[in-house]
């Protein structure tokens, strides 16, 4: 080697070498000088060839060197980024010329050795530093691999038992970023589960200690058999899929479920954590270290995304009992506060979340039979009614039972009354019947004072207006929500029907409607609930009331009758509601896969400048950046270049790669192009000040921030990418684009016009109802096979 500038410097060049001894042509074209520093301070330019292993170029550097130990002890970082060099990345290190730390620092085998020796000292001091570096080296696979073949998660358990403070917050962030791994932690017991969810549930727990505490409990709900890579098993299977030995998916929801009952009170302060965010950073806001980084919203945005998870996971064992809890934990109000505040651009993905698992749980509750002699909470809710009714029971003109068709139901069967309502309708009920007992008694006395055809039928029309509540929000169990918007009212579910039960009884009284106008109430309910309900991302809660309560019944008819003018009568019959719901499930399935599609495709982007960013503003280190997903659909791969060139498809162009696992949010509007970047489309034009771009999107990781700040070149590319993400996420449910949105809808509708035209043109009558006959009495039957 010949030294250079400075005596401590020198050159060399590492290729690759033949069988004569000549050097090949490097086939990348990209052998480029990089400075390598040593242990000793040191610099050596190293023509470093792509097409070389790390190993190779650690052994001949080691060589060169004149290093006597072994050149499997030692390894490559970046100088800048500390960044360990793999056969992954060493293509990219090398293209932007990065300054290699010290060749010789110590490989992951020694390393793992080392750090886990200072853990069994547990020194304070010692501890606490070799944790910190623990939460970046153990990110990498290598070292996770040494780590863990030397028992070092075991140590990292027993260090989570003994210790407090911010050296619990290393350790558990230590674990945190381990399971990011699909291996390794198969071993976590029940013992571990119990012990964190203390920890998230002690009042003294900082924020620091809060937040990997959280995501390694949403982390163990994920890491459910039915997500186990390979085939995907029917969730309608009724033997769920077994973990095989070793096999880190072997927890789920119940897991983690089951230790939290044990812990009396822990999910109380995850849903008090919601609102209390800001009040606990101000508390610990001289806490150093991560706390520094977290943002005034990471604490409820970590128990929004533990929420979330348990809410899409929960199984059917446990269902009823913990979607009680977080009703009577009022989950709902909360998150609707969330939705008022002032600070909620990084929520806005979870909020979203929450908002499409309420959908799936509403519709579960609507196709869930209301079974009063199998179900003891269906038996009491019906007794809790009936009770405040003050009726009291008779016998009709044959001799027969007179209960329940006192209070307005059409029989005495209350399977067969809430079929099409299901628990959401008794839910329903029982909540008007709650909110005002003595105005329930009052209405229900006052109609049986009437003539039998004068009278309102109370309990029918609650679950009318259930189906109208129901078909406006699109309650229909697609695959994810199509709103795009804040629902706070459909949070307020039960207490818009209620609103929505004044409303009938009202215009019920004021049109002296007897028993054949029902169905006219309802279509004018139908209406009112149509215009009520609109714009109500931005509409305050009094102005609802004031459109149900206030109006006057002569303005809801003339307007209803303009809107029948316009619109089609088969809308309304219950056939074309539920072909439309199928339609509905269908249209969404089919744009989910156009958005993969696209994903697969691949598309080019602007490297964003996170608007987020402090200090001065830093330009990215290539401004375009193409992405494609992969065929498996784990990861992303990408390639940033300073200018666009024709990709070839597959991924040999895509060098790096992210883990589609390790996005735990999409969120929009959160970055600007970067300063003096060229903008040839019209939708970014150059600015002097930087704003975040409309069509720029960010993917979060629930431990490391942003993974990539990007910006679409026009509005189509932007909903193809944020929603095709969203949708591959295993917690998320909701799209960000109306441009999606708008395709489901338009989608359902032509289909509906299509299916309608068939029967329409061969004047096919559609009845508004279909009425299932009794079933069979025996089993002595077959279905016949139509061809």
């Amino acid at each position: 080697m010949s030294s250079i500038n400075n005596p401590g410097a020198s050159r060399t060049t590492l290729t690759p070498s033949t069988a004569n001894g000549t050097r090949p042509k490097s086939s990348t074209g990209l052998i480029a000088t990089n400075n390598v520093t040593t242990r000793e301070g040191s610099t050596v330019r190293a023509r470093i060839d792509p097409t070389l292993t790390v190993d190779d170029v650690v052994r001949q550097l080691c060589v060169n060197l004149k290093v006597t130990d072994p050149s499997t002890h030692f390894a490559l970082r970046d100088r800048d980024t500390d960044e360990l060099v793999t056969n992954e990345n060493l293509r990219k290190k090398i293209k932007h010329k990065a300054h290699l730390k010290r060749v010789l620092v110590n490989a992951s085998i020694i390393e793992a050795a080392e750090i886990i020796q200072k853990l069994n000292l547990r020194d304070e001091r010692t501890l606490r530093m070799s944790l910190f570096s623990l939460q970046k080296f153990i990110k990498e696979e290598k070292f996770a691999q040494e780590f863990l073949n030397r028992d070092g998660l075991q140590e990292l358990v027993d260090i989570i038992y003994t210790e407090h403070g911010n050296t619990l917050a290393y350790a558990l962030t230590a674990v945190q970023n381990l399971m990011d791994l699909d291996y390794g932690w198969s071993t976590l017991d029940d013992n571990f589960i119990f012990k964190i969810v203390q920890i998230l549930a002690s009042s003294q727990s900082l924020i620091n200690v809060c937040r990997p505490a959280t995501a390694i409990l949403k982390k163990l709900v994920e890491a459910d058999p039915m997500n186990a890579p390979g085939p995907v098993v029917a969730s309608s299977s009724r033997s769920p899929p077994v973990a095989p030995p070793g096999s880190v998916y072997r927890y789920g929801f119940q897991s983690v479920f089951e230790q939290m009952r044990r812990e009396k009170g822990s999910l109380e302060t995850v849903v008090s954590r919601l609102g209390s965010a800001d009040t606990a950073m101000a508390l610990h806001r001289r806490v150093e270290c991560l706390t520094a980084t977290l943002g005034p919203l990471a604490h409820r945005s970590c128990s929004m995304m533990l929420i979330n998870s348990l809410l899409f996971h929960v199984n059917d064992a446990r269902w009823d009992e913990f979607i009680s809890e977080l009703e009577r934990l009022n989950i709902r109000k909360a998150v609707i506060r969330l939705m008022s505040s002032h600070v909620i651009d990084d929520l806005t993905s979870c909020i979203l979340d929450f908002q499409a698992n309420i959908v799936r749980v509403t519709y579960r509750k609507k196709t869930t039979l209301v079974e009063p002699s199998a179900e003891p909470a269906h038996d009491s809710a019906l007794e809790y009614i009936w009770a405040r009714s003050k009726v009291h029971q008779e016998l009709d003109e044959d001799g027969q039972e007179l209960k329940w068709r006192l209070l307005g139901f059409g029989s005495e069967n209350m399977i067969q009354e809430f079929q099409e309502v299901g628990v959401l309708g008794l839910d329903c009920l029982w909540n008007f019947v709650r909110d005002d007992p003595e105005f329930f008694s009052k209405v229900v006395l006052e109609q049986l004072s009437r003539p039998q055809e004068r009278r309102c039928p109370i309990a029918r029309a609650s679950n009318e207006i259930v189906d109208l509540l129901s078909e406006h929000w699109v309650i229909f169990a697609p695959a994810y929500s199509a709103s795009t918007t804040f629902q706070p009212f459909f949070l307020n579910f039960y207490k818009v029907h209620t609103l929505a039960m004044h409303f009938f009884l009202r215009i019920w009284n004021e049109s002296g409607s007897a028993a054949d106008d029902f169905c006219r109430v309802v279509a004018l309910t139908r209406s009112q609930v149509k215009v009520a309900l609109q714009r109500e991302n931005g509409k305050p809660w009094h102005e609802l009331e004031r459109d149900f309560l206030d109006c006057e019944y002569r303005a809801v008819r003339d307007r209803q009758m303009q809107e029948l003018e316009a619109e089609d009568d088969l809308l309304s019959k219950v056939p074309v509601r539920n072909l439309k719901e199928k339609l509905t499930r269908e249209s969404a399935e089919f744009v989910r896969q156009q958005r993969i599609q696209c994903l697969l495709q691949g598309a080019w982007f602007i490297n964003g400048v996170s608007s987020s960013q402090t200090g001065p503003i830093k330009k990215p280190s290539a401004t375009w950046r193409f992405m494609r997903l992969d065929n498996g659909y784990k990861y992303l791969h990408y390639v940033d270049s300073s200018a666009k060139f024709e990709v070839r498809h597959g991924l040999e162009d895509l060098p790096e790669r992210i883990e589609i696992a390790a996005i735990s949010q999409i969120t929009t509007g959160t970055c600007a192009p970067p300063p003096n970047a060229l903008h040839n489309h019209v939708d970014l034009p150059p600015t002097l000040t930087p704003s975040p771009s409309p069509l720029s999107f960010s993917l979060l990781s629930a431990n490391e921030g942003s993974l990539v700040d990007q910006i679409a070149i026009d509005p189509s590319t932007w909903a193809d990418w944020t929603d095709g993400l969203n949708m591959l996420r295993r917690d998320s449910g909701h799209v960000t684009s109306d441009e999606t949105a708008g395709y489901i809808k338009a989608l359902t509708e032509i289909g509906l016009k299509i299916k309608l035209l068939d029967l329409t043109g061969e004047k096919v009558d559609i009845p508004s109802g279909l009425v299932a006959g009794p079933p069979p009495t025996n089993t002595d039957f077959f279905f016949s096979e139509i061809f």
